[in-house]
């Protein structure tokens, strides 16, 4: 399988996850994070999710100093998506840690859901931006 066929693959797995982990999340917003069923298809989607953006980074950087290279993007969106990723993956795995603990909702999943959607929304625009290649 060629680069371009692998990135082709990681990025349409990343639309589908996307939107998967969107409406995960939005449910668990609109329930407070009560039904501990959907909490933790959440956290196996998410799961699932930074696998794909670490194949996709590494599709597009191999292991050389993702940190440095993506701080020097172009796009300012680009740069923001990896602030944001980088912060919504923090709060999510204090999140987590914290629901494994007392199985109830805390204020740093509050702020991991709103970082989550900002993620979302930086991704939708870093997709926006590249859909020729998705149209191809």
């Amino acid at each position: 399988m060629t680069k371009k066929n692998k990135l082709k693959l990681c990025d349409w797995s990343l639309l589908v996850l996307t939107v998967f982990v969107l409406v995960s999340g939005l449910y668990l917003e609109l329930t407070n994070s009560q039904d501990l069923f959907w909490v933790w298809v959440h956290v196996v989607l998410c799961s699932v999710f930074i696998g794909a953006v670490v194949w996709h980074l590494y599709l597009h950087f191999k292991w050389k100093s993702w940190f440095q290279r993506l701080k020097g993007q172009k796009s300012p969106v680009t740069r923001l998506l990896a602030l944001f990723g980088v912060l919504a993956f923090v709060s999510g795995i204090v999140a987590t840690a914290h629901w494994v603990c007392s199985y109830t909702h805390a204020s740093i999943g509050g702020v991991h859901g709103k970082l989550g959607f900002v993620f979302i929304a930086l991704a939708a625009g870093h997709t926006a931006k590249r859909i020729k290649f998705f149209k191809r």
